[in-house]
């Protein structure tokens, strides 16, 4: 919940009961079933306080860009929440119609092997350390609690097969995310 008005402008959250929450030297540490998540808001010009099971949110001044930081804000933590309580997961399908290409997982790098009959394999790069990748048939999953490492490393993944020089609507080869949800 979001107040503004004249004097002030403050954001509200509610913390759920089996996550806990708190603030140490602007490091916003959120912990809950699925893992501990950090978020550093030192560059930005907000004051996070956590009172009586709620996190409060107050930006320095009183203008439209301070509402805007604001809400931000409140929604990077709505995010840390959800994370360590849900989770996130992100789907991508493997589309070839020209060469079978096959993902494979290295450590912390996902290989695609045989794209378009390349040889070496196209890499990319697995971000955090609770994000989990796995491959299911023709689909790619991407799992985590944090919504910033999951979406990255569905990027990374996405933004590897793409194909320069070639028109994308003939060769329509690679990994492509067709599913965002909630929930791992």
């Amino acid at each position: 919940m979001v107040i503004s008005s004249e004097e002030e402008i403050r954001a509200e959250l509610q913390i759920p009961e089996n996550i806990k929450a708190e603030i140490l030297d602007n490091v916003i540490i959120v912990e809950g079933r699925l893992g501990k998540l950090k978020k550093n808001i030192m560059r930005i010009p907000v004051v996070v306080l956590v009172q009586d099971k709620k996190i409060v949110i107050r930006p320095y001044g009183r203008r439209k860009k301070d509402l805007a930081i604001t809400n931000t804000v409140r929604s990077i933590i709505r995010n840390m929440l959800t994370g360590v309580e849900k989770g996130f997961t992100y789907k991508l399908k493997i589309v070839s119609a020209h060469f079978p290409m096959s993902v494979k997982l290295r450590g912390d790098k996902v290989n695609i092997e045989n794209y378009f009959g390349e040889r070496s394999p196209r890499t990319s790069q697995i971000v955090g350390e609770a994000t989990k990748v796995t491959v299911v048939g023709e689909d790619v999953l991407v799992q985590g609690p944090s919504l910033e490492d999951v979406s990255q490393t569905a990027a990374n993944i996405e933004q590897s097969t793409k194909m320069k020089g070639k028109d994308q609507r003939v060769f329509l080869d690679g990994l492509y995310i067709y599913s965002k949800e909630r929930g791992i």
